[in-house]
């Protein structure tokens, strides 16, 4: 028997603004949960009126972690000082690893219309904190989905499902696992996930059961954050409302973390000499 995940918390996340006074729902990254290691940072953004995204995220820098932009609805034109640049459509994600250090700018390319997606921030391990930068992007196309019978389907951006179904992303510090399920009304989904990795879900819509028959029935709504207990394995069931969710886990790197805006690394000495080395215009 597969040792069964539980919802451990259910978290609605904090209202705040970013990048040009950007609207969106900070999940994690907050006072009540400052990280879900190696996650450092879950925005959702979320709205149809123009003033509330369109001022986009100006050029900024980052280095020591990767970010993870994926769309549901609209188009996001992102540049970087590698030289890449391109337009992230509706399925579409771009995986970016920042390493010693990249300028980048996500702005919308729409002036109306509902725009609405994630950014992830994944933490890199001590030894690629300074790695050459790089990214891997998909557009909807490249992103296998996986079609059920009852009429559920998983869209896999990294990771693989139980029936075998590989998402396009790689990374070996962490192994990830980044799904977008639906599950069709009072559908079952069993996912096996590797027993060590720390993993959660976000409830785009609808409203699911999480566990088996032999726990007790534990309930996530729409526009939560879920964490969950370690096992080898989550078991879903939506309800009659069905259910839309992001399924993300990865191998915890258990390194010291320390924060200064746009920079993650291990210690403040590096902290210190990363915005030394904006500054003086070394990224």
């Amino acid at each position: 028997m597969k040792t069964q995940r539980t919802l451990l918390k259910a978290i609605p996340g904090t209202a705040t603004a970013d990048g040009a006074g950007v609207k969106l729902t900070r999940l994690i990254g907050t006072a009540e949960l400052d990280m879900f290691d190696p996650f450092l940072l879950l925005d959702c953004f979320e709205s149809d009126q123009s003033e509330d995204y369109i001022g986009g995220f100006p050029e900024h820098p980052h280095r020591g972690f990767e970010t993870v932009t994926y769309l549901l609805n609209g188009k996001m034109r992102h540049k970087d000082s590698a030289g890449n640049e391109g337009i992230i459509e509706p399925g579409g994600v771009q995986w970016m690893t920042a390493g010693r250090g990249i300028l980048h700018s996500e702005m919308p390319e729409q002036v109306q219309g509902l725009m609405k997606g994630f950014q992830l921030w994944v933490n890199l391990p001590a030894k690629a904190k300074m790695i050459a930068p790089a990214y891997q992007e998909y557009s909807p196309d490249s992103v296998p989905v996986e079609q059920h019978e009852n009429g559920s389907q998983i869209a896999v951006i990294a990771g693989k499902t139980d029936l075998g179904t590989t998402g396009p992303v790689l990374n070996p510090y962490i192994s990830p696992t980044y799904l977008d399920i639906t599950l069709s009304e009072s559908a079952m989904l069993q996912q096996t996930l590797p027993a060590t990795h720390n993993a959660f879900i976000y409830m785009i819509e609808g409203e699911l059961s999480i566990g088996d028959a032999n726990q007790a029935e534990q309930t996530l709504s729409a526009k939560t954050l879920g964490l969950l207990s370690q096992g080898e394995q989550v078991e879903f069931k939506a309800t009659s409302k069905g259910a839309r969710f992001l399924l993300i886990a990865g191998e915890p790197l258990n390194e010291p973390v320390a924060r200064g805006g746009p920079f993650v690394m291990n210690t403040k000495a590096e902290i210190v000499q990363a915005f030394a080395d904006f500054h003086a215009g070394r990224f």
